[in-house]
């Protein structure tokens, strides 16, 4: 193969800088109305944006069980085009934690995208979470990793951080700004769970930097937090906008279907952006990847790594790419 043709996956990184591609948005749902709806939504607009069901506080108390049976039947459904369906865990120390994941795992293991953790408050109990889950899945006969996603919502949690984001088995780190917010004790005043009041407040402040720096360090993907105000779409544009602007997240929750869309152009690139990357790119790959002059700028691999990225942003929230681009870069022959 001529160099010119090499992938930048190829040319650009090394076989240990690949982080996980996942899609921007993380939309959560419980209630089985919710769950397919948000599927169905998914199916509509593709794998944009992730659906985790939730067999956590989407549960009915005392109906954990028959909850992770509905789960586990809608992972298992027509309903799941895609496959990127996950689900939420009961916390670790919570009395059915192992019924719901062993009913998961035996029903829905082959198909389930990922296993959310949440509320380990060190990383002895994250461990044990991810040796639970991997005990579970050698039980059941599943031959592959299943990824773990794992909430910060704790002191203890956010001190432990950096050792979470080593973890092997995690993939995605997300910040749980409600019980981060309560776990304080009144320390922290309610208007930092605000659409505005989260990014003022200093320990939150503090508390989203640490977990996304812990994150980008180690190649996993950092989550962000929540916008209670799901009916207000400026707020909710504001802060996905500073989240992937500021504070280096590149995904994000939500929870409720109108959020969906708003988060995923939020963390698009702009038609400029790509239109720029297109470019760059175009002329390095001509040039084997040495540096070139572009508009009088000078650009090498340090930079066209990071046009890569913002091509690969635009294509997993669904941005229009030329088809010469789209078939070079994305095609089955770049897989």
């Amino acid at each position: 193969m001529a160099r010119s043709q090499l992938h930048p996956r190829e040319a650009l990184f090394d076989s240990g800088d690949k982080a996980p591609e996942l899609p921007v948005c993380d939309h959560y749902a419980g209630i089985e109305a919710r769950m397919r709806k948000s599927l169905e939504l998914q199916g509509e607009l593709g794998p944009v944006f992730d659906v985790t069901l939730d067999c956590e506080d989407g549960a009915p108390v005392g109906g954990e069980v028959e909850h992770a049976h509905l789960v586990a039947e809608l992972v298992m459904s027509a309903l799941n085009v895609h496959g990127r369906v996950g689900a939420r865990l009961p916390a670790i120390d919570h009395v059915r934690f192992d019924d719901v994941l062993a009913i998961l795992l035996e029903r829905a293991g082959t198909r389930l995208a990922y296993l959310m953790v949440p509320k380990p408050r060190d990383i002895v109990e994250l461990r044990r979470a991810c040796d639970a889950i991997d005990a579970c899945s050698r039980q059941h006969r599943i031959v592959r990793d299943i990824p773990v996603h794992a909430l910060v919502e704790s002191p203890g949690a956010l001190r432990d951080v950096v050792a979470f984001a080593a973890h092997p088995r995690i993939e995605s780190l997300s910040f749980g700004l409600m019980d981060f917010v309560s776990a304080h004790r009144g320390a922290i005043p309610h208007g930092a769970m605000s659409a505005i009041g989260q990014f003022e407040h200093p320990l939150i402040v503090r508390a989203k930097l640490e977990i996304a720096a812990a994150c980008h360090a180690h190649g996993k993907t950092p989550s962000h937090c929540v916008v209670t105000e799901f009916s207000n779409v400026g707020a909710l544009q504001h802060a996905a906008s500073r989240a992937a602007g500021s504070f280096g997240y590149t995904r994000m929750w939500s929870i409720h279907p109108q959020q969906i869309r708003p988060i995923v152009e939020a963390f698009a690139p702009s038609a400029a952006e790509v239109d720029l990357a297109v470019e760059i790119l175009t002329d390095a790959q001509a040039a084997d990847w040495a540096p070139i002059r572009h508009r009088d700028v000078l650009h090498d691999r340090a930079s066209y790594r990071y046009f890569w990225h913002v091509l690969e942003r635009a294509h997993r929230t669904g941005k229009a790419l030329p088809a010469e681009v789209e078939l070079r870069f994305f095609g089955p022959a770049a897989a």
